[in-house]
């Protein structure tokens, strides 16, 4: 808590280094290893552009598996990720944050300041105690809450088709409050690439997609891969 009130809500970004073989694995094929991980570093830097770009001076968490690199920017903490499945590492950020906090990952590049400012917006609300931001593959892309709780991720399968669904009844019951956002599509397979990119064609992450010259074939294919 400061002086004035309660603490500003931070601003999170949950990621993972983008490192060929590693990153974004699910792409390959039709990206080779090298593609996928410049594809990863080009939505990890939209992403903090986004987070960077909204207004006023809250904290900004960079919550990273792996080495930072230069496209970190100036003004985000960077801390590394706990050990553990994405539903620690998911807590983990929240207990880093230690204050009302909103957190996006970086499989949305299209996500622009207006996006996170709204879902702010929503959990600042009052009587609202979580804000939930669900993806079309049933998973979601943003999640905030009013407090760190690390019994909201407890018990929530994460990439599946009901991660979102679940994790919204785990908030319900714990007696959450929660404010539900719109919908954003993430990058999974080379159709969703595409499909973002042609969303945000100004973007990094459009631009690099489309240096890449895949052939034709390519946006259409749903090949999927382990990993990611």
């Amino acid at each position: 808590m400061s002086a004035g009130g309660p603490a500003a809500t931070a601003l999170i970004v949950i990621a993972k280094a983008p490192v060929p073989g590693r990153s974004k694995t699910r792409l390959c094929p039709p990206c080779t290893p090298q593609q996928a991980a410049d594809l990863a570093e080009a939505a990890l830097i939209d992403t903090l552009s986004a987070v960077a770009a909204v207004p006023g001076g809250r904290r900004r968490l960079l919550v990273l598996e792996g080495s930072p690199g230069d496209w970190v920017p100036e003004g985000f903490e960077v801390h590394a990720q706990r050990s553990g499945g994405l539903d620690d590492r998911l807590a983990g950020a929240f207990a880093a944050a230690g204050t009302p906090a909103f957190l996006v990952g970086m499989d949305t590049p299209q996500l622009e300041p207006r996006h996170v400012e709204r879902g702010v917006a929503e959990l600042e609300r009052p009587g609202v105690d979580a804000a939930l931001g669900r993806a079309p593959d049933g998973g979601y892309w943003a999640i905030g809450l009013r407090r760190p709780d690390e019994r909201v991720f407890q018990g929530v399968p994460m990439s599946t088709a009901d991660t979102g669904a679940v994790q919204r009844r785990r908030l319900d019951e714990l007696g959450l409050e929660v404010a539900e956002l719109e919908a954003l599509r993430d990058v999974d397979t080379i159709a969703d690439a595409y499909a973002v990119a042609a969303h945000r064609p100004g973007s990094r992450f459009a631009r690099t997609l489309e240096a890449m010259g895949l052939p034709p074939g390519a946006r259409s294919s749903e090949v999927v891969l382990s990993g990611d």
